[in-house]
């Protein structure tokens, strides 16, 4: 079916060599065979017409086509096919003979024959024109079509530039006849045809043969039968009026032209155009899949994530411009570190322990220690804009600046982060103080001047009983989230080693991208973060300290091969090797004696983590890891004001949500799932020496949390004066869980719940 070149007749070869013409000669061609009025009626005269061919450059290059672009999981699979443009690219031999000869017969049967400009044809279309008193015929060769789709192309979503590509005028022809002309110079007629089927659009979001192929017929250009072939070819002179999907019967009046061109240019026999014609249309329709909302297993704000990514990342453009023709561009291969398993596990416990018709929603990231790398990012709500099917696109798992909200306030699972602060700075991991049930905040050193707490009233913190009287020592005050307890030790410590302890493990900056205060309640959790964030931070603590910025791509490959750079994890000794240990062994005590203890895995191996709420119950976590896998699992209204009280959730009823038994079964879940059949790592740990004799009394349970502390941390309910989880011990009467700052001075003014 290949087509051969005919060396064409002597005015077919005075074609090729038109731009030797002379301007009147070209005005009147263009004028008789490219249905354009009189040169007169554009003020140009014959000088003005072979000035304005000369000035325009020779260096007429073919754009890069926008092409779509494949999004992998680690272990290869598909993600998502993401796109501004649908268009795969092809060579020759990846397209059916017939699909190239059909193109040609319908479109510029002499394409082979005639240079860049068919005198014949303009001489036949001039007669014509002449015959009907009319403009309707034209004699664009296939070649001067290409170049008018380019200029589209290079048009993009500028309506200013594709109405200039398109617009009917002596220059534009003049620029397209030019370009035209030095194409077939540089391009042999085979790579001419082949650029201009891969550029084309056929309706429906479909741009080139390869798209327009998969969309109409479920198949591949290579496979395309007579009548497919024909029908296709026919799509691209008027891609709405031949739509086989609204208009069925033009279609198939269009495709049998073709089919008889075929026949008459003697390139299909008349079995084969006879069998054409009586077939159907026999379209299998495929609806563009473009985007993240095609992504399964809840992948789709993964897969948004990643596009952010690629538009704000530095490493793909010093620019937004720049990042954005990357993305826009396509064609190209992403892959990711998401881990299909992981993921699945991961969308499995939010979806099951949360229903998508609850008050409130679940959402929870899995990282690997170590490496930053991401390996399950998942919520509660679909990935859509459909609002009646509870879609969001809004990815909770991460801040503002990459497609998430503001976050939420991580209430006691922010507490280790002091405690960090406070082992690197030199306290021992013995320290006992005093942890009375309530106290007024003391004078805090800061950065800069020190806290003073000149509030009214003055801003106290209580914890959650008025039996939890110290003296605490360390381990236990984690276990119990001892409110008190740890505002002695940020006093002790400063607020300026746990504001650079927080820099350095990624939480120096919030979730919606402003920087973390330096205020006492900052160890109570009371600013808001997003779950990536507090499981990165966990990570360090797994891997002894040693953070690394989260990371999705592991490689970028362009159309042509070529190998992007991509994001780095820039891991680097957050805290020593000794302080992580002994974060470890802290953390280790909430999950075997503490608030967290109801949650161990069916294997028994190791687990440390953090409970925490907030304020009115208006969020509750649970941060938990092994040496291998750090998840955190935020749970909460989408808005931050749902209180969590009196609630059903997943069918369960709560008087009371809290870290251990809210979002603690869905990490329980999930790393279940996650780590079943894995080796079993265990932490190092270091030696805690017997406290002191004085035997602190048991704190009093919350019934929905044998630890006692149950979420410990977050404000009110646990935040800002948060009483170590359980019920908060806030003050109910002042809005910030116990205490307040005044609005000026540096003293937070707004304690960061919702």
């Amino acid at each position: 079916m290949a087509a051969t070149r005919s060396t064409g007749t002597a005015l077919d070869k005075a074609g090729l060599g038109v731009k030797f013409l002379g301007s009147a000669v070209l005005a009147g061609i263009l004028v008789a065979g490219m249905a354009l009025p009189a040169v007169g009626a554009f003020g140009l005269t014959a000088k003005d017409t072979a000035e304005s061919f000369d000035n325009i450059p020779d260096d007429f290059k073919t754009p890069t086509l926008s092409q779509a672009s494949m999004i992998y999981d680690a272990k290869g699979g598909l993600i998502a096919k993401v796109y501004d443009r649908d268009r795969t690219i092809l060579t020759a031999e990846q397209m059916a003979p017939v699909m190239r000869q059909a193109q040609v017969d319908i479109e510029d049967a002499r394409f082979y024959e005639h240079g860049a400009v068919d005198l014949k044809g303009v001489l036949r279309a001039a007669t014509k024109n002449a015959e009907s008193g009319t403009t309707a015929q034209g004699a664009s060769t296939l070649t001067q079509q290409y170049v008018k789709n380019v200029f589209v192309e290079q048009a993009g979503d500028d309506q200013q530039a594709f109405l200039e590509a398109t617009k009917k005028s002596m220059g534009r022809k003049i620029q397209e006849l030019k370009y035209a002309i030095k194409l077939e110079e540089d391009l042999s007629k085979d790579q001419i045809l082949t650029n201009y089927l891969n550029i084309t659009f056929y309706g429906h979001q479909a741009y080139g043969i390869e798209a327009a192929s998969n969309r109409y017929f479920s198949k591949s250009a290579k496979d395309l039968t007579i009548p497919e072939a024909a029908m296709l070819a026919g799509l691209v002179q008027n891609p709405s009026a031949y739509d086989p999907i609204t208009h069925p019967q033009a279609a198939q009046t269009r495709r049998n032209t073709v089919i008889n061109k075929l026949l008459e240019y003697k390139h299909i026999s008349a079995d084969d155009a006879k069998a054409a014609i009586a077939s159907p249309l026999g379209i299998k329709y495929s609806e563009p899949q473009n985007g993240c909302i095609t992504a399964q297993n809840g992948m789709g704000y993964f897969c948004d994530y990643v596009r952010h990514v690629i538009k704000q990342d530095p490493v793909f453009g010093k620019t937004a411009a720049e990042r954005q023709k990357v993305w826009t561009q396509g064609g190209l291969r992403i892959n990711t570190t998401i881990d299909p398993d992981k993921q699945h596990d991961m969308y499995n416990a939010v979806t099951k322990k949360v229903y998508v018709t609850d008050k409130v929603s679940a959402a929870g990231t899995m990282v690997k220690p170590g490496t930053g790398e991401i390996l399950a990012m998942a919520q509660t709500r679909p990935y859509g804009l459909d609002e009646s099917k509870k879609q969001t696109v809004l990815n909770l798992n991460v801040g503002s600046s990459m497609g998430g909200g503001s976050g939420f306030s991580p209430g006691s699972t922010f507490k280790p982060i002091l405690a960090a602060a406070a082992l690197e700075s030199g306290v021992p991991i013995t320290q006992e103080l005093s942890s009375p049930p309530t106290m007024d905040y003391p004078r805090v050193n800061t950065c800069g001047a020190p806290w003073v707490n000149n509030s009214k009233p003055i801003a106290t913190v209580e914890n959650e009983s008025s039996k939890e009287i110290g003296p605490y020592s360390m381990q236990v005050a984690m276990q119990k989230s001892v409110n008190t307890y740890f505002v002695q030790l940020e006093q002790q410590t400063g607020l300026c080693p746990m504001k650079q302890m927080a820099d350095k493990l990624g939480v120096g900056t919030l979730a919606n991208g402003s920087k973390l205060k330096e205020v006492p309640s900052m160890v109570l959790g009371t600013q808001e973060v997003s779950p990536l964030q507090m499981a990165s931070v966990y990570a360090a603590f797994a891997a002894r300290g040693t953070y690394c910025a989260p990371i999705a791509l592991t490689s970028v490959v362009t159309s042509d091969n070529k190998k992007l750079d991509v994001p780095k994890a820039n891991c680097s000794q957050a805290m020593s090797e000794t302080t992580a240990d002994g974060v470890n062994t802290l953390l280790l005590g909430v999950t075997e004696k503490g608030t967290g203890s109801s949650l161990g895995l069916d294997d028994g191996r190791q687990i440390a983590g953090k409970t925490g709420t907030t304020d009115f119950r208006y969020a509750a976590w649970f941060t938990g890891y092994t040496p291998d896998l750090a998840t955190s699992v935020w749970l909460g209204g989408v808005g931050g004001n749902v209180s969590m009280k009196d609630i059903n959730i997943g069918g369960k009823y709560f008087n009371a949500v809290y870290g251990a038994d809210g979002p603690g079964p869905i990490w329980q879940m999930a790393m279940n799932d996650a780590l079943d059949g894995t080796s079993k790592s265990t932490f190092q740990v270091v030696n805690i020496a017997p406290p002191s004799t004085t035997t602190p009394p048991p704190a009093t349970d919350n019934p929905g949390d044998p630890s006692g502390d149950n979420a410990g941390g977050g404000n009110g309910n646990g935040g800002n004066g948060n009483g170590g989880g359980n019920n908060g011990g806030g003050n109910p009467g002042w809005p910030t869980g116990g205490f307040t700052f005044p609005p000026t001075g540096g003293n937070s003014g707004k304690p960061g719940h919702r």
